[in-house]
């Protein structure tokens, strides 16, 4: 696996671990998170952290891309 494949299922799973736990899950508190709890180094900047929840589908409360949906 690739360490931007890496990247982006640690991000993944983080946020939506968050999110079940109603928790802020935004990019910031995810960055926060691997931080402070996860310990993961190097840390993706929240920029990179935004796009990855942004290309999963995985803004604006979403849990990812629905049926009949396509990833942009």
């Amino acid at each position: 696996m690739a360490a931007n494949e890496l990247v982006k299922g640690i991000v993944r799973l983080v946020r939506l671990d968050l999110y079940n736990h109603g928790l802020a899950c935004g990019a910031e508190a995810i960055r926060r998170h691997l931080d402070e709890v996860e310990k993961f180094k190097p840390l993706p900047s929240v920029r990179t952290i935004g796009r990855i929840l942004s290309s999963e589908g995985l803004t604006h409360a979403r849990t990812g891309w629905y049926d009949g949906e396509e990833a942009y």
